[in-house]
Protein backbone atom coordinates (compact mmCIF):
# COMPACT_ATOMS: atom_id res chain seq x y z
CA UNK A 1 0.00 0.00 0.00
CA UNK A 2 1.37 3.40 -0.92
CA UNK A 3 1.86 6.14 1.65
CA UNK A 4 -0.64 8.31 -0.25
CA UNK A 5 -3.30 5.62 -0.07
CA UNK A 6 -2.84 5.16 3.69
CA UNK A 7 -3.09 8.92 4.27
CA UNK A 8 -6.58 9.49 2.95
CA UNK A 9 -9.87 9.19 4.78
CA UNK A 10 -11.67 5.97 3.99
CA UNK A 11 -15.24 6.05 2.74
CA UNK A 12 -18.04 4.71 4.94
CA UNK A 13 -18.19 1.56 2.81
CA UNK A 14 -14.43 1.02 3.16
CA UNK A 15 -14.64 1.50 6.93
CA UNK A 16 -17.45 -1.04 7.30
CA UNK A 17 -15.61 -3.57 5.10
CA UNK A 18 -12.37 -3.24 7.04
CA UNK A 19 -14.07 -3.22 10.43
CA UNK A 20 -15.78 -6.53 9.61
CA UNK A 21 -12.31 -8.12 9.35
CA UNK A 22 -11.31 -7.07 12.89
CA UNK A 23 -12.71 -9.09 15.77
CA UNK A 24 -14.08 -7.05 18.64
CA UNK A 25 -13.31 -3.59 17.28
CA UNK A 26 -16.17 -1.11 16.96
CA UNK A 27 -16.83 2.42 15.79
CA UNK A 28 -17.30 5.32 18.16
CA UNK A 29 -18.15 8.90 17.24
CA UNK A 30 -18.83 10.24 13.77
CA UNK A 31 -17.45 12.55 11.12
CA UNK A 32 -13.96 13.82 11.88
CA UNK A 33 -14.29 12.46 15.45
CA UNK A 34 -14.83 8.82 14.42
CA UNK A 35 -12.51 6.19 15.90
CA UNK A 36 -12.17 2.44 15.95
CA UNK A 37 -11.76 1.07 19.45
CA UNK A 38 -11.39 -2.11 21.44
CA UNK A 39 -11.01 -2.89 25.14
CA UNK A 40 -8.38 -5.44 26.15
CA UNK A 41 -8.71 -6.99 29.64
CA UNK A 42 -6.01 -8.58 31.78
CA UNK A 43 -5.57 -10.35 35.11
CA UNK A 44 -3.66 -7.52 36.77
CA UNK A 45 -1.88 -4.21 36.39
CA UNK A 46 1.47 -5.78 35.44
CA UNK A 47 -0.08 -7.63 32.48
CA UNK A 48 -1.94 -4.49 31.45
CA UNK A 49 1.28 -2.47 31.44
CA UNK A 50 3.15 -5.15 29.46
CA UNK A 51 0.42 -4.86 26.83
CA UNK A 52 0.51 -1.03 26.88
CA UNK A 53 4.27 -1.06 26.33
CA UNK A 54 3.91 -3.51 23.44
CA UNK A 55 1.26 -1.24 21.86
CA UNK A 56 3.63 1.72 22.29
CA UNK A 57 6.34 -0.21 20.46
CA UNK A 58 3.97 -0.97 17.57
CA UNK A 59 2.94 2.69 17.47
CA UNK A 60 6.54 3.91 17.29
CA UNK A 61 7.48 1.34 14.64
CA UNK A 62 4.52 2.31 12.46
CA UNK A 63 4.57 6.05 13.23
CA UNK A 64 0.88 5.88 14.07
CA UNK A 65 -0.14 6.40 17.68
CA UNK A 66 -3.43 5.40 19.31
CA UNK A 67 -5.19 6.95 22.23
CA UNK A 68 -4.80 4.59 25.19
CA UNK A 69 -7.01 4.67 28.25
CA UNK A 70 -5.32 2.53 30.88
CA UNK A 71 -6.94 1.13 34.00
CA UNK A 72 -5.82 -1.51 36.49
CA UNK A 73 -6.93 -4.55 34.48
CA UNK A 74 -7.81 -3.16 31.06
CA UNK A 75 -6.75 -0.87 28.26
CA UNK A 76 -9.01 0.84 25.74
CA UNK A 77 -7.20 1.32 22.42
CA UNK A 78 -8.61 3.95 20.06
CA UNK A 79 -7.34 4.71 16.54
CA UNK A 80 -8.08 7.55 14.15
CA UNK A 81 -6.04 9.57 11.68
CA UNK A 82 -6.20 13.20 12.72
CA UNK A 83 -4.55 14.61 9.60
CA UNK A 84 -7.26 13.14 7.34
CA UNK A 85 -10.10 13.94 9.77
CA UNK A 86 -11.35 10.37 9.84
CA UNK A 87 -10.17 6.79 9.53
CA UNK A 88 -7.38 5.68 7.22
CA UNK A 89 -5.93 2.32 6.25
CA UNK A 90 -3.20 2.93 8.86
CA UNK A 91 -5.81 2.71 11.63
CA UNK A 92 -6.93 -0.72 10.53
CA UNK A 93 -3.38 -1.96 9.92
CA UNK A 94 -2.36 -0.89 13.43
CA UNK A 95 -5.48 -2.42 14.97
CA UNK A 96 -4.61 -5.75 13.33
CA UNK A 97 -1.03 -5.46 14.60
CA UNK A 98 -2.29 -4.84 18.16
CA UNK A 99 -4.59 -7.87 17.88
CA UNK A 100 -1.56 -9.97 16.91
CA UNK A 101 0.38 -9.10 20.09
CA UNK A 102 0.86 -12.16 22.30
CA UNK A 103 -0.72 -10.46 25.32
CA UNK A 104 -3.78 -9.42 23.28
CA UNK A 105 -5.38 -12.88 23.42
CA UNK A 106 -7.11 -12.20 26.76
CA UNK A 107 -9.63 -9.62 25.57
CA UNK A 108 -13.08 -8.39 26.31
CA UNK A 109 -14.95 -7.06 23.31
CA UNK A 110 -16.80 -3.84 23.87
Amino acid sequence: MSLTQSKRALTATEVVTRLAKLEGWNLDGDGAAVVIQKTFCFADYAQTMLFVNAVAWVAQARHHHPELIVQFDRCLVRYCTHDVAGLSQADFDCAAAVDALPDAVNTSHS
